[in-house]
């Protein structure tokens, strides 16, 4: 079989015949089979073969690498597409594991057949130092791609990862970069050495390489020439752009964020300022989204925020921007060319229709409605923050207003809200200062007129202002998260109280009221043992009156406070009844033992009249006490008597006054009934 190869090849190139006595080693190789078909007499020195025949039987591709394989591949392609041309490169074989250094000359072969094979010319390397055979072998096996250029760019050498990257063996620099600058860069840089990161055309598309270009020159016509190193940091690049993007949009809806909004917005903004036009930056925040999370879970959530998302993509134009904020808030900027008002009002009602349409979530329709606010520019103001913040004023006016409408940023709304600062700030340091203190309200037998217990409430005494209505600080407080800190302090200074009449042997009840927000406090009920334990006070004559709101919605959590606080011996009381949930059915399910009948009733008592005897039946019904509140005339006082209502209060009898005149009133009223 070899005899016939070798027949065959020397038949076929009859100047073999001619190499055959040349002192430096020839042979010819087969890229296919990836063997040699032919050799001279010097060649089987080199390879360390007895004969033609046994190395023509060697199968080469055991000792073959993957690097050196694609070498050879590249060098096939050359041949056939490049008639003539020759390489020159130091190479090492391994013949019987021992290495050969050469020095190899390689030009394109037809075979027999007719398929491309590979001439080889070399001589030995002997003459080279170790340091200039390991340069050459790096070269080879390096996966760094590194190449020499002309000054005008043209291929002077690539290494094999250089020729495996680039489309051809051939091109210029400026076919190579996919963008004219970084040729640009180079050209214009007047340092030794450039770094980059420029995208560039390979066999594999465009790809991201980390470039490094020395000046140097060619060691052999001595001109002015680039050295290139590069590496593919493609996924690299990927992922810093992947970051990037991250650090810029919400990655639930894919829209821009509050990172992205600064920038930009801004810049959006900025353009159609300096185009002397007018926009809208629009503040969308959807109604009781709260409540989609809590009935069907965050997930369901999750894909109420995506639709949404979509559909506020496809009210803006292209010139317009839309981003999440965060949470269940949107912004939206809108810069009409002409006509800006009616186009405003058109954006908003179309927003307040797209977002109301149903979405079905775990197979039930939802609704869900948007509260707008929208601010203007240059109007009201040129900064994306200012603008933001007046689009945010403008969408809790909007909530103000009932919800599902919009709403425009004025001034009014500004110095509103400063008002409001300023009140949040006047009422920390009220609570630093101990500026609030207890009022007390008798709580009257309504058949003897005897106090029976006392209802604290808060009272602001200001400095300046003197005293403040509970209207005013209240709401302040409940905004502010105040609340819960002037809740107890009330309560302590309303234990002290009931703990100094009682040593005065005048043991009445306590009333105090809890604010439906304290009952998000995680730790209320240690916090009202805490304060009434460090007061010296006696669980069993605190009455703790809640309003309806809290029922509102049999929260097992708030039922498992409720029964915790009686656990501890306090009452509890439903303040401002019948004006609420009013559900008495209710009424069983909670440890409930007093209701306080809303004023409202009493002062149209005429028509609430068979309201309040339907309160006062079911109230015997459950075995509670019943108070009638804003007692403030005998007719009405008559009435109740009639009903046998429990207790009363009012300024019929007394209007809350502080500490020291309840005590002297206490006193009285203690006298008058022992006589």
């Amino acid at each position: 079989m070899t005899q016939n190869i070798v027949q065959e090849a020397e038949s076929q190139v009859s100047y073999l015949e001619i190499l055959n006595r040349v002192d430096h080693a020839v042979w010819v190789y087969d890229f296919d089979n990836q063997r040699v078909v032919w050799g001279n007499p010097s060649s089987l020195e080199v390879w360390g073969a007895e004969s033609v025949e046994e190395l023509v039987s060697r199968d080469l591709s055991c000792d073959v690498t993957e690097t050196v394989s694609r070498r050879l591949l590249q060098y096939q392609s050359d041949f056939i597409e490049n008639e003539g041309v020759q390489f020159k490169e130091i190479w090492t074989i391994y013949p019987n594991g021992v290495p050969q250094s050469l020095n190899v000359i390689y030009s394109g072969i037809l075979l027999a057949d007719g398929r491309m094979g590979m001439a080889c010319e070399a001589l030995l390397a002997s003459k080279f130092d170790s340091d200039a055979i390991r340069s050459a072998e790096a070269l080879l096996h390096t996966s760094v791609a590194i190449s020499l250029y002309t000054s005008d760019g043209e291929p002077l050498y690539k290494n094999p990862a250089a020729r495996t990257i680039a489309k051809g063996s051939t091109g210029n620099l400026k076919d190579y970069f996919a963008s004219t600058q970084t040729l640009q860069l180079l050209n214009n840089s007047d340092e030794d050495e450039v770094k980059t990161i420029a995208s560039v055309k390979t066999a594999d598309g465009l790809r991201w390489h980390d470039i490094t270009a020395r000046r140097c020159h060619d060691a052999v016509s001595g001109n002015t020439s680039w050295l290139i190193s590069e590496v593919d940091v493609s996924r690299l690049k990927a992922t810093e752009e992947r970051a990037q993007f991250l650090a810029e949009h919400d990655v639930l809806t894919g829209l821009p964020n509050r990172n992205c909004v600064s920038v930009q917005f801004q810049n959006r903004i900025d353009g159609v300022l300096a185009a002397g036009n007018r926009g809208a930056l629009i503040f969308v925040d959807l109604d009781k989204f709260k409540d989609v999370n809590d009935t069907l879970g965050h997930t369901a959530g999750d894909n109420l925020l995506v639709e949404v998302a979509k559909r506020f993509s496809q009210i803006v134009r292209g010139k317009d921007m839309v981003a999440r904020l965060g949470g269940d808030e949107f912004l939206l900027l809108i810069s009409p060319s002409n006509n800006a008002e009616i186009e405003f009002e058109k954006v908003a009602e179309r927003i307040k229709s797209e977002v109301i349409k149903p979405i079905f979530l775990q197979g039930r329709e939802i609704q869900v409605t948007p509260s707008i606010g929208i601010s203007l520019f240059p109007e009201n103001g040129r900064d994306i923050n200012d603008l933001l913040r007046h689009a945010d004023l403008a969408m809790y006016h909007a909530k103000d207003m009932g919800r599902n409408t919009h709403a425009y940023f004025t001034n009014d709304l500004s110095d509103a809200v400063s008002t409001r600062l300023n009140l949040e700030s006047e009422l920390n340091t009220a609570l630093k200062e101990g500026e609030f203190v207890a009022y007390f309200q008798p709580r009257v037998d309504i058949q003897s007129n005897k106090i029976t217990g006392a209802e604290a409430l808060a009272r602001w005494i200001h400095p300046e202002k003197g005293l403040v209505s509970p209207n005013v600080f209240i709401p302040a407080c409940e905004a502010s998260g105040l609340i819960g800190e002037l809740g107890k302090e009330i309560l302590s200074q309303a234990v002290v109280a009931q703990r100094k009449w009682a040593e005065q042997g005048y043991d009445i009840r306590m009333s105090v009221n809890l604010s439906p927000m304290q009952f998000n406090e995680e730790n209320l009920v240690e916090e009202i043992v805490r304060v009434v334990s460090e007061g010296k006070g006696n669980p069993a004559m605190i009455e703790l009156e809640i309003t309806e709101s809290v029922l509102l919605g049999n929260d097992q959590c708030t039922i498992n406070k409720l029964h915790a606080l009686v656990e501890c011996g306090f009452r509890i009381a439903i303040d401002d009844f019948g004006t609420g949930y009013s559900n008495l059915a209710y009424l069983h399910r909670y440890p409930i033992r007093c209701l306080k009948i809303d004023r409202s009733f009493i002062q149209d008592i005429d028509v609430a009249l068979p309201i309040i005897e339907l309160i006062l039946s079911m109230a015997r019904l459950f075995k509670l006490d019943v108070v009638a509140e804003g007692i403030e005339t005998q007719d009405q006082l008559r009435e109740l008597k009639k009903l046998s209502c429990h207790e009363y209060q009012g300024f019929l009898f007394e209007r809350p006054i502080e500490y020291a005149a309840f005590f002297d009133l206490l006193a009285q009223n203690h006298h008058k009934m022992a006589a």
